[in-house]
Protein backbone atom coordinates (compact mmCIF):
# COMPACT_ATOMS: atom_id res chain seq x y z
CA UNK A 1 0.00 0.00 0.00
CA UNK A 2 3.06 2.63 0.19
CA UNK A 3 5.42 2.65 -2.28
CA UNK A 4 8.18 4.50 -2.03
CA UNK A 5 10.04 6.25 -4.75
CA UNK A 6 12.92 8.85 -3.80
CA UNK A 7 14.61 8.78 -0.26
CA UNK A 8 17.03 11.32 0.97
CA UNK A 9 18.09 11.49 4.51
CA UNK A 10 15.07 9.71 6.20
CA UNK A 11 12.73 11.71 4.61
CA UNK A 12 11.40 9.96 0.98
CA UNK A 13 8.76 10.90 -1.97
CA UNK A 14 6.36 7.99 -1.84
CA UNK A 15 2.43 7.18 -2.66
CA UNK A 16 0.19 5.68 -0.58
CA UNK A 17 -2.95 4.06 -1.83
CA UNK A 18 -5.98 4.13 -0.55
CA UNK A 19 -9.70 3.30 -1.55
CA UNK A 20 -10.76 6.54 -2.64
CA UNK A 21 -7.18 7.04 -4.68
CA UNK A 22 -3.32 7.51 -3.87
CA UNK A 23 -1.64 10.14 -1.82
CA UNK A 24 1.89 11.09 -2.51
CA UNK A 25 4.10 12.04 0.32
CA UNK A 26 5.18 13.97 2.63
CA UNK A 27 1.31 14.98 2.94
CA UNK A 28 -0.39 17.16 4.83
CA UNK A 29 -4.05 16.61 5.68
CA UNK A 30 -6.36 19.70 6.50
CA UNK A 31 -8.46 19.21 9.76
CA UNK A 32 -12.04 19.75 8.69
CA UNK A 33 -14.78 20.15 11.68
CA UNK A 34 -17.45 18.68 10.51
CA UNK A 35 -19.42 21.44 12.45
CA UNK A 36 -17.48 24.43 11.19
CA UNK A 37 -16.61 24.56 7.59
CA UNK A 38 -13.83 27.56 7.81
CA UNK A 39 -12.53 27.07 4.01
CA UNK A 40 -14.50 25.04 1.41
CA UNK A 41 -13.04 21.40 0.73
CA UNK A 42 -12.82 22.88 -2.98
CA UNK A 43 -10.54 25.61 -2.00
CA UNK A 44 -8.61 23.22 -0.14
CA UNK A 45 -7.82 20.76 -2.91
CA UNK A 46 -7.08 23.25 -5.38
CA UNK A 47 -4.03 24.60 -2.69
CA UNK A 48 -3.13 21.65 -2.70
CA UNK A 49 -4.94 18.88 -0.04
CA UNK A 50 -4.91 15.54 -1.49
CA UNK A 51 -6.40 13.52 1.06
CA UNK A 52 -8.82 15.46 4.43
CA UNK A 53 -8.67 14.26 8.24
CA UNK A 54 -12.59 14.65 9.91
CA UNK A 55 -13.22 13.59 13.42
CA UNK A 56 -15.35 10.75 13.71
CA UNK A 57 -16.02 10.82 17.38
CA UNK A 58 -18.13 14.04 16.60
CA UNK A 59 -19.83 13.07 13.67
CA UNK A 60 -21.13 10.06 15.36
CA UNK A 61 -21.93 12.32 18.24
CA UNK A 62 -24.36 14.57 16.56
CA UNK A 63 -27.07 13.19 15.37
CA UNK A 64 -27.96 15.02 12.06
CA UNK A 65 -24.38 14.26 11.14
CA UNK A 66 -24.42 10.68 12.24
CA UNK A 67 -27.54 10.03 10.60
CA UNK A 68 -26.40 11.90 6.88
CA UNK A 69 -22.99 10.12 6.89
CA UNK A 70 -24.57 6.91 7.70
CA UNK A 71 -26.95 7.51 5.07
CA UNK A 72 -24.45 9.08 2.26
CA UNK A 73 -20.73 8.27 3.77
CA UNK A 74 -18.19 10.71 4.75
CA UNK A 75 -17.26 11.85 1.21
CA UNK A 76 -20.19 13.16 0.45
CA UNK A 77 -21.06 14.53 3.56
CA UNK A 78 -17.76 16.58 3.14
CA UNK A 79 -18.26 17.03 -0.04
CA UNK A 80 -14.93 15.41 -0.98
CA UNK A 81 -14.14 12.44 -3.97
CA UNK A 82 -10.60 11.93 -2.61
CA UNK A 83 -8.89 9.99 0.28
CA UNK A 84 -10.37 10.78 4.14
CA UNK A 85 -9.04 9.89 7.56
CA UNK A 86 -11.22 10.08 10.32
CA UNK A 87 -9.78 10.16 13.81
CA UNK A 88 -11.99 7.80 16.70
CA UNK A 89 -11.89 10.95 19.10
CA UNK A 90 -8.24 10.93 20.72
CA UNK A 91 -8.26 14.84 21.17
CA UNK A 92 -11.90 14.51 23.16
CA UNK A 93 -10.24 12.15 25.14
CA UNK A 94 -6.80 14.34 26.04
CA UNK A 95 -8.82 17.32 27.12
CA UNK A 96 -11.98 16.16 28.67
CA UNK A 97 -10.13 12.62 29.97
CA UNK A 98 -12.61 10.22 28.45
CA UNK A 99 -15.56 9.89 25.41
CA UNK A 100 -18.26 8.10 25.42
CA UNK A 101 -17.94 5.32 22.92
CA UNK A 102 -15.90 1.99 23.05
CA UNK A 103 -13.30 1.39 20.33
CA UNK A 104 -15.24 -1.14 18.74
CA UNK A 105 -18.36 1.11 18.06
CA UNK A 106 -16.28 3.85 17.01
CA UNK A 107 -14.16 1.57 14.36
CA UNK A 108 -17.52 -0.10 12.83
CA UNK A 109 -18.82 3.43 13.03
CA UNK A 110 -15.82 4.36 10.33
CA UNK A 111 -15.94 1.43 8.41
CA UNK A 112 -19.85 1.89 7.69
CA UNK A 113 -19.11 5.46 6.96
CA UNK A 114 -16.66 4.64 4.37
CA UNK A 115 -13.55 6.17 5.47
CA UNK A 116 -10.17 5.88 3.75
CA UNK A 117 -8.24 5.74 7.01
CA UNK A 118 -9.44 4.35 10.26
CA UNK A 119 -8.25 5.59 13.74
CA UNK A 120 -9.03 2.70 16.63
CA UNK A 121 -9.63 4.68 20.07
CA UNK A 122 -6.48 5.50 21.52
CA UNK A 123 -5.29 6.48 24.52
CA UNK A 124 -3.21 10.04 24.37
CA UNK A 125 -0.68 9.81 27.28
CA UNK A 126 0.25 13.49 28.10
CA UNK A 127 3.78 14.12 27.96
CA UNK A 128 5.81 13.94 31.59
CA UNK A 129 3.23 11.48 32.95
CA UNK A 130 4.47 8.88 35.52
CA UNK A 131 5.95 5.98 33.53
CA UNK A 132 3.53 3.79 35.24
CA UNK A 133 0.13 4.92 33.79
CA UNK A 134 2.16 5.27 30.49
CA UNK A 135 2.70 1.91 29.71
CA UNK A 136 -1.12 1.30 30.97
CA UNK A 137 -2.16 3.30 28.55
CA UNK A 138 0.12 2.18 25.90
CA UNK A 139 -1.51 -1.14 26.66
CA UNK A 140 -4.93 0.04 26.21
CA UNK A 141 -3.94 1.67 22.50
CA UNK A 142 -1.80 -1.92 21.57
CA UNK A 143 -5.22 -3.58 22.79
CA UNK A 144 -7.66 -1.04 20.93
CA UNK A 145 -5.56 -1.38 17.53
CA UNK A 146 -5.41 -4.95 17.82
CA UNK A 147 -9.12 -5.73 17.92
CA UNK A 148 -9.51 -2.75 15.20
CA UNK A 149 -6.95 -4.81 12.81
CA UNK A 150 -9.26 -8.01 13.37
CA UNK A 151 -12.35 -6.29 12.52
CA UNK A 152 -10.86 -4.99 9.24
CA UNK A 153 -8.73 -8.01 8.30
CA UNK A 154 -11.73 -9.40 6.31
CA UNK A 155 -13.17 -6.85 4.79
CA UNK A 156 -13.38 -6.66 0.74
CA UNK A 157 -11.46 -3.35 -0.49
CA UNK A 158 -10.88 -2.36 3.44
CA UNK A 159 -9.67 0.45 4.46
CA UNK A 160 -6.07 1.54 5.82
CA UNK A 161 -5.88 1.46 9.69
CA UNK A 162 -3.59 3.68 11.52
CA UNK A 163 -1.63 2.37 14.51
CA UNK A 164 -1.39 5.20 16.73
CA UNK A 165 2.16 4.79 18.62
CA UNK A 166 2.12 6.29 22.37
CA UNK A 167 4.31 6.37 25.07
CA UNK A 168 4.40 9.94 26.42
CA UNK A 169 8.21 11.37 26.61
CA UNK A 170 9.45 7.96 27.32
CA UNK A 171 11.50 6.94 24.19
CA UNK A 172 12.12 3.38 24.78
CA UNK A 173 8.29 3.12 25.78
CA UNK A 174 7.51 5.03 22.09
CA UNK A 175 10.44 2.19 20.10
CA UNK A 176 8.34 -0.54 22.45
CA UNK A 177 4.98 0.78 21.71
CA UNK A 178 5.94 0.65 18.12
CA UNK A 179 7.36 -3.00 17.77
CA UNK A 180 4.55 -4.54 19.63
CA UNK A 181 1.96 -2.82 16.93
CA UNK A 182 4.54 -4.13 13.80
CA UNK A 183 2.11 -6.42 11.76
CA UNK A 184 -0.80 -4.58 12.89
CA UNK A 185 -1.25 -1.34 10.44
CA UNK A 186 -1.15 0.64 7.47
CA UNK A 187 -0.17 3.76 9.09
CA UNK A 188 1.98 4.68 12.11
CA UNK A 189 0.20 7.93 13.74
CA UNK A 190 3.00 9.29 16.66
CA UNK A 191 0.58 10.50 19.33
CA UNK A 192 0.07 13.11 22.23
CA UNK A 193 3.12 15.32 20.78
CA UNK A 194 0.88 18.76 20.10
CA UNK A 195 1.78 19.70 24.17
CA UNK A 196 5.25 19.38 23.50
CA UNK A 197 5.04 21.47 19.93
CA UNK A 198 2.83 24.28 21.64
CA UNK A 199 5.30 24.20 24.19
CA UNK A 200 8.98 24.68 22.18
CA UNK A 201 9.71 21.08 23.22
CA UNK A 202 11.51 20.39 20.00
CA UNK A 203 14.43 17.79 21.70
CA UNK A 204 11.79 15.94 22.96
CA UNK A 205 10.05 15.80 19.58
CA UNK A 206 12.99 14.34 17.73
CA UNK A 207 13.80 11.61 20.52
CA UNK A 208 9.98 10.59 19.91
CA UNK A 209 10.23 10.51 16.59
CA UNK A 210 13.38 8.42 15.70
CA UNK A 211 12.52 6.14 18.61
CA UNK A 212 9.13 5.55 16.73
CA UNK A 213 11.05 5.40 13.49
CA UNK A 214 13.70 2.68 15.33
CA UNK A 215 10.25 0.98 16.13
CA UNK A 216 8.52 0.38 12.85
CA UNK A 217 9.04 -1.37 10.06
CA UNK A 218 11.35 1.23 7.28
CA UNK A 219 8.80 0.67 4.75
CA UNK A 220 6.12 1.56 6.59
CA UNK A 221 4.92 5.66 6.76
CA UNK A 222 4.73 7.67 9.96
CA UNK A 223 1.95 9.93 11.22
CA UNK A 224 2.73 13.33 13.08
CA UNK A 225 -0.42 13.69 14.63
CA UNK A 226 -1.33 17.70 15.12
CA UNK A 227 2.22 19.15 13.12
CA UNK A 228 1.12 21.46 10.84
CA UNK A 229 3.91 24.46 11.01
CA UNK A 230 5.17 24.83 8.48
CA UNK A 231 8.62 25.66 10.68
CA UNK A 232 8.74 22.33 11.89
CA UNK A 233 7.69 20.12 8.79
CA UNK A 234 11.07 19.85 7.44
CA UNK A 235 12.64 18.69 10.01
CA UNK A 236 9.56 15.85 10.99
CA UNK A 237 10.25 15.15 7.56
CA UNK A 238 14.10 14.46 7.72
CA UNK A 239 13.98 12.46 10.13
CA UNK A 240 10.89 10.05 9.16
CA UNK A 241 7.46 11.41 8.71
CA UNK A 242 5.41 10.79 5.78
CA UNK A 243 2.02 12.24 6.80
CA UNK A 244 0.79 15.35 8.71
CA UNK A 245 -2.59 16.90 10.21
CA UNK A 246 -3.44 19.94 11.63
CA UNK A 247 -5.70 22.63 12.09
CA UNK A 248 -3.52 25.15 12.86
CA UNK A 249 -4.44 27.16 10.04
CA UNK A 250 -7.66 27.42 11.13
CA UNK A 251 -6.65 28.09 14.58
CA UNK A 252 -4.12 30.52 14.07
CA UNK A 253 -6.45 32.41 11.78
CA UNK A 254 -8.78 32.57 14.44
CA UNK A 255 -6.42 33.99 16.84
CA UNK A 256 -4.93 36.21 14.18
CA UNK A 257 -1.86 34.57 13.97
CA UNK A 258 0.26 35.00 10.51
CA UNK A 259 1.98 31.89 9.37
CA UNK A 260 5.59 31.73 8.02
CA UNK A 261 8.20 28.95 7.39
CA UNK A 262 10.50 30.66 9.86
CA UNK A 263 7.59 31.92 12.21
CA UNK A 264 4.20 32.98 13.46
CA UNK A 265 3.51 37.01 13.12
CA UNK A 266 0.59 39.17 14.82
CA UNK A 267 -1.68 39.88 11.95
CA UNK A 268 -2.56 43.49 14.18
CA UNK A 269 0.96 44.41 14.04
CA UNK A 270 1.90 43.64 10.16
CA UNK A 271 2.39 46.67 7.53
CA UNK A 272 3.66 44.32 5.16
CA UNK A 273 2.75 40.39 3.94
CA UNK A 274 5.86 39.00 2.91
CA UNK A 275 4.12 36.27 0.92
CA UNK A 276 3.24 35.49 -3.03
CA UNK A 277 0.18 33.70 -2.25
CA UNK A 278 -3.39 34.62 -3.75
CA UNK A 279 -4.61 36.45 -0.63
CA UNK A 280 -1.25 38.64 -0.01
CA UNK A 281 -0.76 39.30 -3.14
CA UNK A 282 -4.05 40.99 -3.71
CA UNK A 283 -4.31 42.21 0.25
CA UNK A 284 -2.45 44.74 2.46
CA UNK A 285 -1.72 43.99 5.99
CA UNK A 286 -4.30 46.59 6.42
CA UNK A 287 -6.68 45.09 4.54
CA UNK A 288 -6.59 42.01 5.00
CA UNK A 289 -7.18 42.90 9.22
CA UNK A 290 -10.12 45.27 8.67
CA UNK A 291 -11.77 42.81 6.29
CA UNK A 292 -15.36 41.17 6.88
CA UNK A 293 -13.68 37.72 6.14
CA UNK A 294 -10.18 38.44 7.51
CA UNK A 295 -10.49 34.89 9.64
CA UNK A 296 -11.19 32.93 6.22
CA UNK A 297 -8.62 34.71 4.49
CA UNK A 298 -6.15 34.69 6.83
CA UNK A 299 -6.73 30.77 6.94
CA UNK A 300 -6.48 30.15 3.13
CA UNK A 301 -2.89 32.28 3.52
CA UNK A 302 -1.68 29.97 6.12
CA UNK A 303 -2.82 26.91 4.40
CA UNK A 304 -1.44 28.67 1.29
CA UNK A 305 2.06 28.79 3.61
CA UNK A 306 2.17 25.00 4.68
CA UNK A 307 1.41 23.60 0.90
CA UNK A 308 3.93 25.40 -0.23
CA UNK A 309 6.30 24.31 2.56
CA UNK A 310 5.47 20.73 1.85
CA UNK A 311 6.53 21.07 -2.30
CA UNK A 312 9.83 22.88 -1.15
CA UNK A 313 10.60 19.90 0.35
CA UNK A 314 9.57 16.98 -1.92
CA UNK A 315 12.11 19.00 -4.51
CA UNK A 316 14.61 19.30 -2.05
CA UNK A 317 13.99 15.49 -1.36
CA UNK A 318 14.11 14.92 -5.14
CA UNK A 319 17.45 17.09 -5.39
CA UNK A 320 19.13 15.52 -2.44
CA UNK A 321 19.22 18.75 -0.05
CA UNK A 322 16.48 17.88 2.03
CA UNK A 323 19.23 18.65 5.23
CA UNK A 324 20.23 21.63 4.11
CA UNK A 325 16.58 23.29 4.08
CA UNK A 326 16.42 21.66 8.00
CA UNK A 327 19.66 23.05 8.48
CA UNK A 328 18.28 26.78 7.12
CA UNK A 329 14.80 26.18 8.94
CA UNK A 330 15.76 25.63 12.36
CA UNK A 331 17.70 28.66 12.45
CA UNK A 332 13.91 29.79 13.03
CA UNK A 333 14.67 29.19 16.83
CA UNK A 334 17.34 28.12 19.14
CA UNK A 335 15.29 24.93 20.54
CA UNK A 336 14.80 23.83 17.11
CA UNK A 337 18.50 23.83 16.19
CA UNK A 338 19.12 22.24 19.34
CA UNK A 339 16.55 19.34 18.41
CA UNK A 340 18.38 18.95 15.31
CA UNK A 341 21.86 18.05 17.13
CA UNK A 342 20.47 15.86 19.06
CA UNK A 343 18.52 13.97 16.29
CA UNK A 344 21.66 13.76 14.24
CA UNK A 345 23.44 12.03 17.14
CA UNK A 346 21.85 9.01 16.73
CA UNK A 347 24.38 7.47 14.33
CA UNK A 348 22.35 4.17 14.39
CA UNK A 349 19.43 4.55 12.75
CA UNK A 350 20.94 7.83 10.60
CA UNK A 351 23.43 5.40 9.19
CA UNK A 352 21.08 2.47 8.66
CA UNK A 353 18.58 4.36 6.67
CA UNK A 354 19.72 7.30 5.18
CA UNK A 355 21.09 6.86 1.52
CA UNK A 356 24.45 7.63 -0.09
CA UNK A 357 23.61 11.75 -1.05
CA UNK A 358 22.99 12.13 -4.63
CA UNK A 359 24.32 15.47 -4.71
CA UNK A 360 27.42 17.52 -2.77
CA UNK A 361 25.75 18.53 0.92
CA UNK A 362 26.48 22.30 1.90
CA UNK A 363 28.24 23.09 4.77
CA UNK A 364 25.77 25.56 6.43
CA UNK A 365 26.55 24.79 10.16
CA UNK A 366 28.73 23.51 13.24
CA UNK A 367 25.53 20.24 13.18
CA UNK A 368 26.49 19.20 9.95
CA UNK A 369 29.64 17.63 11.56
CA UNK A 370 27.24 15.33 12.97
CA UNK A 371 26.37 14.45 9.19
CA UNK A 372 26.62 10.50 8.37
CA UNK A 373 28.59 11.44 5.79
CA UNK A 374 31.21 12.67 7.60
CA UNK A 375 30.72 9.44 10.01
CA UNK A 376 30.91 7.34 6.69
CA UNK A 377 34.25 9.34 5.04
CA UNK A 378 36.02 8.34 8.67
CA UNK A 379 34.85 5.09 9.08
CA UNK A 380 36.37 4.51 5.04
CA UNK A 381 40.01 6.03 6.55
CA UNK A 382 40.32 2.18 7.77
CA UNK A 383 40.57 1.22 4.72
CA UNK A 384 43.12 3.43 3.42
CA UNK A 385 47.32 2.23 3.54
CA UNK A 386 49.31 4.67 4.93
CA UNK A 387 53.24 3.50 4.73
CA UNK A 388 55.84 4.02 7.38
CA UNK A 389 55.31 7.99 6.51
CA UNK A 390 52.53 9.86 6.20
CA UNK A 391 51.82 13.59 5.99
CA UNK A 392 48.40 15.28 6.50
CA UNK A 393 48.27 19.00 5.27
CA UNK A 394 45.80 21.66 5.71
CA UNK A 395 48.09 24.49 3.67
CA UNK A 396 50.87 22.48 0.94
CA UNK A 397 54.27 22.15 2.71
CA UNK A 398 56.24 24.21 0.18
CA UNK A 399 54.43 27.13 0.61
CA UNK A 400 55.56 27.22 4.19
CA UNK A 401 58.19 25.10 5.19
CA UNK A 402 60.41 24.45 1.90
CA UNK A 403 62.59 21.87 3.92
CA UNK A 404 59.43 19.22 3.67
CA UNK A 405 58.88 17.65 0.38
CA UNK A 406 56.04 15.26 -0.75
CA UNK A 407 58.42 12.77 -2.25
CA UNK A 408 59.86 11.78 1.48
CA UNK A 409 56.58 10.19 2.22
CA UNK A 410 54.54 7.17 1.74
CA UNK A 411 51.06 8.58 1.62
CA UNK A 412 49.82 12.40 1.31
CA UNK A 413 46.44 13.65 2.93
CA UNK A 414 44.94 16.98 3.01
CA UNK A 415 43.09 17.70 5.65
CA UNK A 416 39.58 19.44 5.28
CA UNK A 417 36.48 20.36 7.97
CA UNK A 418 34.70 18.56 8.86
CA UNK A 419 35.41 15.31 7.14
CA UNK A 420 39.08 14.80 8.01
CA UNK A 421 41.46 13.58 5.92
CA UNK A 422 41.56 12.76 2.34
CA UNK A 423 43.95 11.79 -0.27
CA UNK A 424 44.14 14.66 -2.62
CA UNK A 425 43.04 12.73 -5.51
CA UNK A 426 39.67 12.79 -4.03
CA UNK A 427 39.63 16.58 -3.41
CA UNK A 428 36.77 16.80 -5.98
CA UNK A 429 34.85 13.82 -5.41
CA UNK A 430 31.97 13.43 -2.89
CA UNK A 431 31.58 14.40 0.18
CA UNK A 432 34.87 16.04 0.09
CA UNK A 433 34.03 18.64 -2.45
CA UNK A 434 31.71 20.35 0.18
CA UNK A 435 31.55 24.14 0.75
CA UNK A 436 32.09 24.38 4.36
CA UNK A 437 33.10 27.34 7.21
CA UNK A 438 36.38 27.42 7.88
CA UNK A 439 35.91 29.30 10.85
CA UNK A 440 34.13 26.29 12.85
CA UNK A 441 35.89 25.10 15.82
CA UNK A 442 32.92 22.48 16.17
CA UNK A 443 34.04 21.14 12.41
CA UNK A 444 37.83 21.30 13.08
CA UNK A 445 37.44 19.08 16.24
CA UNK A 446 35.27 16.50 14.09
CA UNK A 447 38.06 16.65 11.13
CA UNK A 448 40.85 16.29 13.65
CA UNK A 449 38.96 13.03 15.32
CA UNK A 450 39.23 11.55 11.70
CA UNK A 451 42.88 12.49 11.98
CA UNK A 452 43.19 10.34 15.77
CA UNK A 453 41.35 7.75 14.09
CA UNK A 454 43.85 7.23 11.22
CA UNK A 455 46.69 7.23 13.72
CA UNK A 456 45.58 4.79 16.04
CA UNK A 457 44.84 2.64 13.03
CA UNK A 458 48.25 3.01 12.13
CA UNK A 459 50.18 2.45 15.08
CA UNK A 460 53.62 2.11 13.40
CA UNK A 461 53.19 5.03 10.86
CA UNK A 462 55.23 8.24 11.69
CA UNK A 463 53.14 11.19 11.06
CA UNK A 464 53.67 14.78 10.25
CA UNK A 465 50.62 17.60 10.45
CA UNK A 466 51.51 20.81 8.69
CA UNK A 467 48.68 23.01 10.13
CA UNK A 468 47.46 26.33 9.63
CA UNK A 469 47.31 28.84 12.84
CA UNK A 470 44.15 28.49 13.43
CA UNK A 471 44.01 24.83 14.19
CA UNK A 472 46.78 24.36 16.14
CA UNK A 473 45.89 24.22 19.37
CA UNK A 474 42.68 22.22 18.74
CA UNK A 475 45.57 19.57 17.44
CA UNK A 476 46.99 19.67 20.80
CA UNK A 477 44.04 18.74 22.54
CA UNK A 478 43.43 16.24 20.13
CA UNK A 479 46.60 14.79 19.56
CA UNK A 480 47.69 14.56 23.20
CA UNK A 481 49.18 11.60 24.15
CA UNK A 482 50.13 10.03 20.58
CA UNK A 483 53.89 9.81 20.32
CA UNK A 484 53.65 8.79 16.09
CA UNK A 485 53.22 11.71 15.20
CA UNK A 486 54.66 15.51 14.75
CA UNK A 487 52.92 18.98 14.41
CA UNK A 488 54.37 21.73 12.38
CA UNK A 489 52.32 25.40 12.31
CA UNK A 490 52.62 27.53 9.53
CA UNK A 491 55.35 30.03 10.91
CA UNK A 492 57.55 27.36 12.89
CA UNK A 493 58.78 24.21 12.34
Amino acid sequence: MFEIKIKDFLGRIGVLDTPHGKIETPALLPVINPNRLLLPVDKMKEIGAEALITNAYIIYRTPHLRERAVDVGIHRLLGFDAPVMTDSGSYQLSVYGDIEVENEDIVQFQIEIGSDIIVPKDIPTPPFSPRERTEKELMTTVRNVGEAWEMLAELPNRPLLASPIQGSTYPDLREKCARMLRGMGDIFPIGAVVPLLENYRFKQLAEIILHSKMGTSSCTPLHLFGAGHPMILSFAVAFGCDLFDSAAYALFAKENRYLSPHGTYDLSSMEYLPCACPICSTHTAKELRESDERERLLAEHNLHTAFSEIRLIKESIREGTLIELVQQRCRAHPRLLDALKIALSHTDIIDELSPQRRSSPFYSGPESALMPEVRRHQKRLERLEVGKNCIIFTTHPSSTHPDLSLKDFDSVFILKAPFGPFPPELAETLPVNTVHVSGDLEAKHKALEGVVYLIKNNPTTSFTLVLEREWLDIAKQRLNGLDNVEVWGEENG
